[in-house]
């Protein structure tokens, strides 16, 4: 960590099921998902300054300045609130690109949340999501911050109580494209809607799920390695995947066992973000 920036917690999430019940004119696809947070993710640093434009300090591999979440969400805060003021970012991640964990996603909404209030812009909860959601559909839901079951393009959020537990999250060596799964003609846009009360007994799956695993045969054979501890899933469009268990003993117990080839971690399961009450 670097002299004199302060950093904020940036958790990953999980899809715990992810179904694609239509499509709009426009193209983008509707969703029903339930995300849930975890107590594992990346590490945004600020730094402000008194005045000048958001920019980031270091290189990350495989996302460029003008691409980086982190800096288009704090130059949007800038351009909307009217700020003089600006801020050198560094940005350790922790989350793998293509991972289907929300890691662009969550950095972008820590920034937004942290800039508010280090800027003292006063900017609302809402408000914030509605600026999260032009930085992509994911964003909202973590400056919401609550577990949340989600419709429309994932915007429409729901407070949803998800019981305790621990995960074990694999990550097979490849980095998923998102738009190559929506895209794919294979994938199903007919799942049929669900209630939030539907979710509390347990049904669910990711639709995503069967097209990235043919496209990506290191996600099955995730799936496949997992599922022997119990009920595994993958996250979003992929490619980690995670398994589900009672207490943190068990899911460290299985990570123990992962195969050389697969990198992962284990999390509890959050309730709230970090920098919900903060």
């Amino acid at each position: 960590m670097k002299e004199g920036f302060s950093y904020f917690p940036a958790p990953a999430k999980l899809n715990l099921f992810l179904h694609v019940i239509g499509r709009r004119a426009d193209g983008y696809h509707l969703l029903q998902t339930v995300f849930r947070f975890v107590d594992f993710g990346d590490q945004v640093g600020l730094r402000i300054c008194e005045r000048g434009e958001p920019r980031r300090v270091g290189r990350i591999r495989d996302i460029a300045e003008a691409d980086d979440l982190t800096v288009r969400a704090a130059r949007l805060l800038k351009q909307v609130s009217g700020s003089p003021m600006g801020v050198e970012i560094d940005l350790i991640k922790r989350l793998p690109v293509g991972g289907g964990l929300g890691g662009g996603s969550s950095d972008a909404a820590t920034t937004l949340i942290a800039l508010n209030r280090l800027w003292a812009t006063g900017l609302s909860r809402q408000q914030l999501q509605v600026l999260a959601l032009q930085l992509g559909a994911d964003v909202p839901v973590f400056v919401f911050g609550r577990s949340a079951f989600a419709e429309g393009i994932g915007e429409r959020l729901q407070e949803v109580r998800v019981e305790p537990a621990w995960y074990l999250v694999a990550t097979p060596q490849v980095a998923v494209s998102t738009a190559e799964i929506f895209a794919s003609p294979e994938l199903t846009r007919n799942t049929k809607a669900i209630k939030i009360a539907a979710f509390s007994i347990g049904q669910g799956h990711n639709d995503l799920q069967p097209v990235a695993c043919k496209r990506y045969p290191q996600i099955a054979r995730c799936l496949e390695w997992l599922g022997q501890f119990g009920k595994a899933a993958m996250t979003g469009s992929g490619g980690s995947v995670f398994g589900v268990f009672a207490d943190e003993r068990s899911a460290q117990t299985a990570l123990e066992q992962m195969p050389p080839d697969m990198q992962g971690f284990v999390a509890r399961g959050l309730d709230r973000h970090p920098l919900y009450d903060g």
